[in-house]
């Protein structure tokens, strides 16, 4: 497989795509989603261009895979945004038409559910950007995040390499989207800690891949997932979702991967800092230390056994936790364990 090419970068005053691939939640809570078109326009200064199943939910995987393939056909949109996740895009990426995404490479930004269509980019030869969403980023309530702001914005409209920095403050705990008044508050955070790095004191510089843990298992069971000789050298993005997965599931998935020798390929591993509240499960400040130290102590168990000399650093914010970093999927990345810096080229 020849390495992922980056697509032209959008200008400010761009038409960009905003579309629903996965969850139509825009649908339901359009003052959240309305809040992120406005900072797309006024603090980026981009055109937000919505397609018919957008704010539609349980639209026809069909439908939704031709607004995606319509976003990449049409000259006027140079980007593509995920206004959210979900859990059945992998249903979607069958129907994309793939020789008009190739000929017509664009920046797609997503992450969790969207891990399906970044990888799906991946496998032709297109780089993607792990991060941002329309509503959960650009629709934080208060303010825009400042450190997801200027990543995501150097990963619009930059091409050079980009310091990845440790967040002084970080949470998990989102407002609920039910309430518009919620809207003008700062969610909860707590004080960061920095980066936590373990391994060999190596730099390694590769391309990325993986994403959202979950959503890699599905796509290894449904023979998804490029070979795993075209995957060694790769740096490994891990992150795990709302859904909460058990140490024990993180442990087993990672296993897998194990077994099937890509974890055995992969020189250096990013862990994103884990998300251990929701709605459903709203653990304490405590639970949620010991529910992080368990998914831990689980990613080593598993690369112990089949990566151990891997440089990985845990508690980078990539994942479903606040403030969020975007990281080009399948773009260039140097994680330097001397110096105790990871760097990525938008």
């Amino acid at each position: 497989m020849n390495l992922p090419s980056y697509p032209p970068k959008p200008r400010p005053g761009d038409r960009v795509a905003v579309v629903s691939p996965s969850a139509g939640l825009p649908g339901l809570f359009p003052h959240v989603y309305e809040l992120g078109l406005r900072r797309l326009r006024d603090e980026f200064g981009l055109e937000p261009v919505e397609y018919p199943t957008t704010r539609v939910m349980g639209a026809d995987p069909r439908d939704r895979a031709r607004d995606v393939t319509a976003a990449f056909a049409d000259p006027t949109i140079t980007a593509v945004l995920a206004t959210v996740g979900g859990d059945d895009l992998i249903t979607v990426t069958p129907y994309l038409d793939d020789e008009v995404l190739r000929a017509n490479p664009k920046p797609y930004f997503g992450y969790s559910d969207n891990t399906n269509m970044l990888n799906h980019l991946h496998r032709l030869g297109i780089v993607g950007y792990h991060g941002g969403s329309v509503l959960v980023h650009l629709g934080r309530p208060g303010k825009l995040h400042p450190l997801t702001a200027d990543s995501l914005r150097a990963a619009l409209f930059t091409s050079g390499w980009y310091d990845l920095a440790p967040a002084p403050e970080w949470g998990d705990q989102p407002n609920d989207w039910r309430d518009p008044a919620t809207l003008d508050d700062e969610p909860l955070m707590f004080p960061g800690s920095g980066w936590h790095w373990q391994g060999p004191s190596t730099v390694v510089q590769g391309r990325t891949w993986g994403g959202n843990l979950e959503v890699l298992n599905w796509l290894l069971a449904a023979d998804r997932v490029a070979p795993t000789a075209e995957l060694a050298g790769s740096v490994f993005l891990m992150e795990t979702s709302e859904e909460l997965p058990s140490a024990t599931e993180v442990y087993r998935i990672l296993r897998n991967l194990g077994e099937r020798g890509l974890l055995a390929g992969f020189p250096a591993v990013l862990v994103g800092r884990a998300k251990a509240w929701d709605f459903d499960r709203p653990h304490s400040v405590p639970e949620r230390r010991a529910w992080a130290d368990d998914q831990r102590d689980a990613v080593n168990r598993a690369l112990a056994a089949y990566a151990p000399d891997a440089v990985v650093v845990f508690d980078v914010d990539l994942g479903h936790t606040d403030p969020q970093l975007i990281i080009p999927y399948g773009g260039e990345i140097r994680v330097d364990g001397v110096e105790r810096r990871i760097s990525v080229r938008y």
